[in-house]
């Protein structure tokens, strides 16, 4: 389980130092935001098991990142959206506590909640060994 949170934290401080996501952005977070305005990112989810070797501990981590802003058009924020997805297959590979071995887009799900909300969700695959 501690590699399952140090790559959250991870993640998320990664996320979270890049200026552009930074200025484009009103929150980045580990819950969906209660009383934060639109546009945000949270890491929603994520779910790890045994990815080990005979010789050292390691996980397969999933995690679901959920990016949400208003838009009548469903293209509007796609600039946004690349930018995410750059920065999390961008994560260095050499974190505190753990190597990153891989890093794969799994799927995306996308969803419009009403008065222009739109949601989009990233899921991803990490496997790390403990470093």
């Amino acid at each position: 389980m501690t590699m399952e949170i140090a790559f959250r934290a991870a993640l998320l401080a990664w996320l979270a130092a890049d200026p552009a996501l930074a200025s484009g952005l009103n929150a980045i977070v580990e819950e969906a935001p209660l009383r934060t305005a639109l546009p945000w990112l949270a890491l929603t989810a994520s779910a790890s098991i045994d990815w080990g070797t005979k010789d050292g501990a390691g996980r397969e981590i999933r995690v679901a990142l959920e990016l949400n802003y208003r838009g009548d058009d469903p293209l509007s924020e796609s600039a946004l959206v690349a930018a995410v997805e750059r920065r999390i297959e961008s994560l260095p590979a050499t974190q505190p506590g753990f190597r990153l071995v891989t890093l794969t887009f799994l799927r995306a799900r996308a969803e419009r909640r009403g008065e222009a909300r739109r949601a989009l969700v990233l899921e991803y695959r990490a496997r790390v060994l403990a470093g």
